[in-house]
């Protein structure tokens, strides 16, 4: 099936000739160079991407938005940035922050909270340093894994100004049984309006076995119904999904996700949601 006019929510790229990945020395498939010649999106018609800070060392933040911009600058269709940003350093991040919103490609943060100990999104500093965001127009992207959704759903309810965007659906366990305490603890936080939550990097928690259509799609179709077609993005995680589903395939398990929500549903999915919630510019350049 194929439907024109996607914007892919969650996009990285790398270059470790440029910046420091410590990370990418634990994952053999992807301890290369991927840039935006690299992209093959088996014929999905792209609007723009958005690109998410792949966790390069956390002083070289800005040296990744200026690298983006580069990309940006020499044809690739990147329409917003979410980069990245010491949120537990409390209001000492306000400079950066001040920094982001400066530069109008950045429409967002993140500071990767998947791999940080219990309580790490609710220490004061972080709290304190959420609550900025929106003086500077600014969301905030959670990355984290599925545990972690009732200690961020705290987070959310103590930020009610903020815009948050979950990614990757919470990263719930996907072993092809019992989609497990995931479920409720999804509904919980779907419950706060303030949030959206992308449809991406879910086969890459999946054992091997359960990389099917059959056992992802209820895992989506979930998804769309707590949050509603309203507060859904689409969204690759390519490169890092890129050993475990091809992008054209992932692209069309999310359409027929969603089937039931209707023409005007999917197209809110795959591009007006982001739109609106990064407040990326318009076809029109508005």
């Amino acid at each position: 099936m194929h439907v024109p006019g996607t914007i892919d929510s969650h996009v990285h790229f790398w270059d470790p000739g440029r910046l420091d990945y410590p990370w990418l020395a634990g994952e053999p498939d992807l301890s290369r160079r991927f840039v935006p010649d690299d992209l093959d999106t088996g014929g999905v018609a792209l609007e723009g991407l958005v690109f998410v800070q792949a966790d390069c060392r956390a002083e070289q933040a800005a040296d990744e938005v200026a690298w983006v911009r580069s990309l940006v600058e020499g044809g690739t269709p990147v329409l917003g940035i979410v980069a990245h940003a010491p949120l537990e350093t409390g209001s000492a991040c306000r400079a950066v922050l001040a920094t982001y919103a400066a530069d109008p490609l950045v429409v967002g943060v993140r500071r990767l909270v998947q791999d940080e100990p219990a309580g790490f999104a609710l220490c004061p500093e972080f709290v304190e340093a959420v609550r900025l965001l929106p003086d500077f127009g600014l969301s905030l992207d959670l990355c984290i894994r599925a545990h972690q959704l009732g200690e961020v759903t705290r987070l959310v309810e103590m930020c009610p100004e903020v815009t948050f965007v979950l990614d990757h659906l919470g990263k719930p366990p996907v072993t092809g049984g019992d989609l497990g305490p995931w479920t409720d603890d999804l509904v919980r936080l779907a419950e706060l309006p303030h949030v959206a939550c992308k449809l991406s990097g879910l086969a890459s928690e999946a054992n091997p076995p359960a990389r099917t259509s059959r056992v992802l799609l209820p895992y989506l179709e979930h998804a769309l119904e707590t949050f509603g077609p309203d507060r859904c993005l689409f969204g690759s995680d390519w490169p890092v999904s890129r050993p475990v589903v091809d992008y054209r395939a992932w692209h069309d398990l999310v359409v027929a996700a969603c089937a039931r929500w209707g023409a005007d549903g999917r197209a809110e999915v795959l591009s007006g949601n982001a739109r609106r919630i990064y407040g990326l510019p318009t076809q029109e350049g508005g």
